[in-house]
C-alpha cells in the first residue's frame, strides 16, 4: 500500500476514507461536543449490556487524555451499581499513588452517579504490595476473569503508536501481541520508560483486548494523525495500535474531532 498522508489536501479524501479498514468505524465530532457525545455513546452501550446480561463491564485506559471523558461519563444516567470498571493497564505503584491509573479512575470517573460502580482494581489481588510485575500481571489476569468479558473498552494511542502499555520498544511485545497467548495480562518493563512515568507496568494482552464486545479509540485533536496514518497502512510492531486497527474480530469506533 502506498504511504498515507495525514495532511491531505482539501480536495482529497482522508486516509481513513480512502483506505477503509473493515472493523473500524470513524466518528467525527466537533471538538466542543467530543467528550459529551462519546460519553453518551458509551453510556448507551452500558445500558444495553445491563438490559441483556444484568451487568456491564467497562475497561478504561489511564493517562491524562481520558480525564475529560471520565468527567462527562460519570454524570450519565444509568444503573451504575450494575457496572464493573476495570483497567486496560496499570503502573506498578501503590493504587493510592497519584501516578496510578487506579487513582486516576477513582478521582475522575468514580464520582457523582458513577460512584455506585464496582471498581475491580487490577492490583487488588496482588500477593504483596511490592511483588514483582510478573506476579502482579498474574493477579490482574484473575481480576479480569472475575469481571467477565468487557462490553466497552476504551483505548488511547501515544505519539509513538503505543496503546495500553504495549510499547514499540517493549522487550516482550511479541508475546503481548501473540493471539495464541492465553494470559489476560503481561508485565512490561522498558529499558527506557517514559520520563513522566518511569515505572514497570502490567497490561492487557492483544487477545484480551480483542475479547471486548466494542472498542473505543478517541483521538481528540490532529496532533496524532500522522502516527495514525502510519499505523493505518499495515500491522507493525513499530506501531502497536496497528494490530487493533487491522484485526477482524472486534468492532472499533475511532472517534476524531472534525
Amino acid at each position: 500500500m502506498a504511504a498515507l498522508d495525514a495532511s491531505h489536501p482539501s480536495h482529497a479524501r482522508p486516509f481513513w476514507q480512502a483506505h477503509a479498514l473493515p472493523q473500524v468505524r470513524v466518528q467525527q465530532v466537533p471538538s466542543a461536543e467530543f467528550n459529551i457525545r462519546l460519553a453518551q455513546d458509551i453510556a448507551q452501550r452500558l445500558r444495553i449490556a445491563i438490559a441483556a446480561r444484568g451487568v456491564a463491564v467497562l475497561s478504561v485506559s489511564g493517562g491524562k487524555s481520558p480525564i475529560a471523558l471520565f468527567e462527562a461519563l460519570r454524570v450519565q444516567t444509568l444503573d451504575w451499581a450494575q457496572v464493573r470498571v476495570t483497567l486496560v493497564d496499570e503502573r506498578c505503584v501503590s493504587p493510592t499513588h497519584t501516578d496510578s491509573n487506579a487513582w486516576l479512575v477513582r478521582t475522575h470517573l468514580l464520582q457523582d452517579a458513577a460512584k455506585e460502580a464496582q471498581f475491580m482494581d487490577m492490583t487488588a489481588d496482588s500477593p504483596t504490595p511490592n511483588c514483582s510485575p510478573t506476579m502482579q500481571a498474574q493477579a490482574a489476569s484473575q481480576v479480569l476473569a472475575a469481571a467477565g468479558d468487557c462490553d466497552v473498552l476504551v483505548l488511547g494511542m501515544g505519539a509513538d503508536g503505543h496503546t495500553a502499555s504495549l510499547f514499540p520498544d517493549a522487550p516482550n511485545l511479541s508475546e503481548a501481541l501473540d493471539m495464541h497467548n492465553t494470559h489476560a495480562c503481561v508485565s512490561i518493563e522498558l529499558a527506557q520508560p517514559p520520563v513522566n512515568a518511569p515505572y514497570p507496568r502490567i497490561t492487557q494482552t492483544l487477545p484480551q483486548i480483542l475479547r471486548a464486545r466494542h472498542i473505543v479509540l478517541p483521538l481528540a485533536g490532529s496532533d496524532k494523525h500522522q502516527t495514525l496514518a502510519l499505523a493505518w497502512q499495515a500491522p507493525s510492531q513499530r506501531y502497536p495500535i496497528s494490530y487493533v486497527l487491522h484485526q477482524t474480530q472486534t468492532p472499533v469506533a475511532l472517534w476524531l474531532t472534525s
